[in-house]
């Protein structure tokens, strides 16, 4: 059974998501991959404004395929989360509790999600098609430089993730086979 959430996501809410918990978001998202998390780093240490307000927001490790005529986005899954995990802490530092990617992430990153009470959730790979019919608006919002990787705030409904770590630093990914059955 799915959870149902809405954007901003309050700390209330996060506090009630659990490791395995099937969610849908309805909102605003924000994308940003790799070479955006650099820029949002030197933002923060040159003290200037961060392109939206990380406080209940969410951060989609994606850069869409091109719109097809018709389309408001092409095909938009989750990237492997790892390759943030250098820049994460520091941003999860500042304010940012919210990600959504693929794959484990690092102890560090671990760790800043149990200290400031954040949540990583899990896009399922492998249905970016299904997970584009999810987006009803989007827009580059930074970085237009980057292309796919610019920051793009993208309106999403009942966009499918999984809670892979949660504040109490409960990880799918460290899930143990007990019994026959997964416990995280």
């Amino acid at each position: 059974m799915y959870k149902e959430i809405f954007t901003p996501i309050s700390d209330d809410v996060i506090k009630t998501l659990n490791c395995g918990d099937l969610v849908y978001i309805t909102g605003e998202i924000y994308t940003a991959r790799d070479a955006a998390h650099k820029r949002l780093v030197e933002l923060q240490h040159e003290n200037k404004p961060m392109p939206f307000d990380f406080s209940g927001n969410i951060v989609f490790y994606a850069g869409p395929a091109p719109a097809k005529p018709g389309q408001v986005i092409g095909s938009i899954g989750p990237t492997t989360a790892g390759r943030m995990d250098y820049y994460a802490p520091e941003l999860i530092s500042n304010g940012l509790k919210i990600m959504i990617g693929k794959g484990y992430r690092s102890e560090a990153v671990k760790e800043a999600v149990v200290k400031y009470g954040g949540v990583y959730f899990a896009g399922i790979g492998g249905i970016a098609a299904l997970m584009s019919e999810c987006v009803t608006d989007s827009e580059v919002i930074a970085f237009h430089d980057l292309g796919t990787e610019a920051v793009r705030r993208l309106k999403v409904t009942r966009f499918p993730v999984i809670v892979a770590l949660d504040l109490k630093g409960r990880d799918v990914y460290g899930l143990r086979e007990t019994e026959g059955a997964f416990k995280c």
